[in-house]
């Protein structure tokens, strides 16, 4: 009897306990932002993920409302994985977010043992689908992918190709292309867009594998590249001029998805809030107005279709994997 009477007095104080941290939780969503939110970026300052970042700041802050304020933090190193393994491991209260970026996301844990994977993170859906490209100085005679590859083949290995990283969109592209045209490049990689960048203008590399949107920030802000062509299944409207690889014979596409997420495990009321916040982001028309003006090419995916998303593609890159794994030999 006295045993019975002690486990009911233990149901009990559990049912209390998990009802005090129900409220709890309630309560700190409710009151929810209090204090300031870190938004991890996983590469360099001044890449495109960078920018679109401190852009969209302000934006988010005014639709998460109460005392919000975004603390862009660059996190660059590892082709990412330095960032995404630390927005995997903070606590899931809010007040950590970040940017994932496709294919880097996907293709890391593929190709070496990580604290992450895209399932680590509550999606709070995708903002970007930036098309790769390969970009030359103006002055380098090089005008199209075709004598790219003639130069190529003539020089193996001397034709240098920055990428913001090993198994990144911007790496594959790299890879891809050999694979199609016959060719051997030297890949160097760097911590982000931003570096790539100025690889290219002081000259240190041949080609930079930038994506479109980025490569066209730069242009814009005096960087004096020239595009060879560009990666998406069609052209970009930002660049109606230049061919993709498919039409110039190298029958591939490549791009990158970047979206918010944040570790897994949020309350749900602070999960809604953040994505109620992103979506109405990216509606607002000031920020498209601001996503044109630094071609950034808007693509709104909600957490399900994202999941969708991120779930093929890993899919994809497995079965790359087995057939022609990406790393550097």
């Amino acid at each position: 009897m006295q045993q019975q009477t002690k486990r009911r007095t233990l149901r009990t104080l559990a049912t209390l306990l998990a009802g005090a941290a129900l409220f709890s939780g309630a309560a700190q969503a409710a009151g929810y932002p209090e204090r300031p939110i870190n938004l991890i970026v996983s590469y360099g300052p001044g890449g495109g993920t960078d920018l679109v970042a401190r852009m969209m700041a302000p934006f988010l802050q005014k639709y998460l409302g109460g005392d919000a304020r975004i603390v862009v933090l660059n996190r660059p190193g590892a082709g990412g994985a330095i960032g995404f393994a630390e927005l995997a491991r903070a606590q899931p209260d809010g007040y950590t977010i970040g940017f994932i970026n496709t294919p880097n996301l996907l293709t890391i844990p593929i190709e070496r043992k990580t604290d992450f994977t895209w399932q680590s993170y509550d999606l709070l859906g995708n903002l970007i689908d930036d098309p790769g490209a390969f970009s030359v100085l103006n002055d380098n005679p090089i005008k199209n992918l075709a004598e790219l590859a003639a130069y190529a083949k003539q020089n193996p290995g001397k034709v240098t190709v920055g990428t913001t990283g090993t198994g990144s969109d911007d790496h594959l592209a790299m890879l891809r292309f050999e694979r199609t045209s016959g060719t051997k490049l030297s890949h160097i990689p760097y911590k982000g867009a931003g570096e790539v960048r100025g690889a290219l203008a002081s000259g240190e590399i041949t080609i930079g594998a930038i994506n479109v949107g980025e490569a066209l920030q730069y242009r814009k802000g005096g960087t004096p590249l020239r595009f060879l062509g560009q990666m998406g299944n069609t052209r970009s409207a930002a660049l109606p001029d230049v061919p993709t690889f498919k039409e110039q014979g190298f029958d591939f596409e490549l791009a990158s998805l970047r979206g918010l997420a944040a570790p897994k495990g949020l309350p749900d009321e602070v999960r809604t809030k953040l994505v109620s916040a992103v979506q109405r982001t990216v509606e607002d028309p000031q920020f498209q107005a601001k996503a044109r003006e630094m071609f950034a090419p808007l693509r709104y995916l909600p957490p399900a279709e994202y999941a969708k998303e991120l779930s093929a593609g890993e899919a994809q890159f497995r079965q790359l994997w087995k057939e022609a794994p990406w790393l550097d030999k």
